[in-house]
C-alpha cells in the first residue's frame, strides 16, 4: 500500500507563508509514482474534508477556487515527491492538511477528498 511521509506544517500570522512536502513510497508492484494524482486537502473543525490542490505526472495543477492565486503545488517524480507552496494564509486556511494520492487519470482536488488515500495529515494554524 502507498506510504505517504509529510512535512511542514506549523502556525504563522495571517499573510505569511508555509511549504509543506510529502513523499510517496510503497506503489503496488506494476505501479509507479508516475501512474498516482498527488495532492493535499484539508479539514477544518466541524468541517467535512475538501480538496485544496491536485497535480498529475505531468505537473498540471489543478486548484480549489478558494485557493487559487495564493498556494502552489508542485511535483519531483524522481523524488515521488509533492509540495504545497501556501502564501498570502488567512484565518480559514486553518486546518488539518492532508497529503493525499489517488492513480490517474481522475485528478482532481475534490476527488481527492472523496476518493483518495491520505497521510496522517499535519496542522496548519494562521491567526489574524
Amino acid at each position: 500500500q502507498v506510504q505517504l511521509e509529510e512535512s511542514g506544517g506549523g502556525s504563522v500570522e495571517s499573510g505569511g507563508s508555509l511549504r509543506l512536502s510529502c513523499a510517496a513510497s510503497g506503489y503496488t508492484s506494476g505501479y509507479t509514482g508516475s501512474d498516482y494524482c498527488m495532492g493535499y486537502v484539508r479539514q477544518a473543525p466541524g468541517k467535512e474534508r475538501e480538496g485544496v490542490a491536485a497535480i498529475d505526472s505531468n505537473e498540471t495543477p489543478r486548484y480549489d477556487d478558494s485557493v487559487k492565486g495564493r498556494f502552489t503545488i508542485s511535483r519531483d517524480n524522481a523524488k515521488n515527491t509533492v509540495y504545497l507552496q501556501m502564501n498570502g494564509l488567512k484565518a480559514e486556511d486553518t486546518a488539518v492538511y492532508y497529503c493525499a494520492t489517488q492513480k490517474l487519470p481522475n485528478c482532481e482536488p475534490g476527488a481527492l477528498a472523496e476518493f483518495g488515500y491520505w497521510g496522517q495529515g499535519t496542522q496548519v494554524t494562521v491567526s489574524s
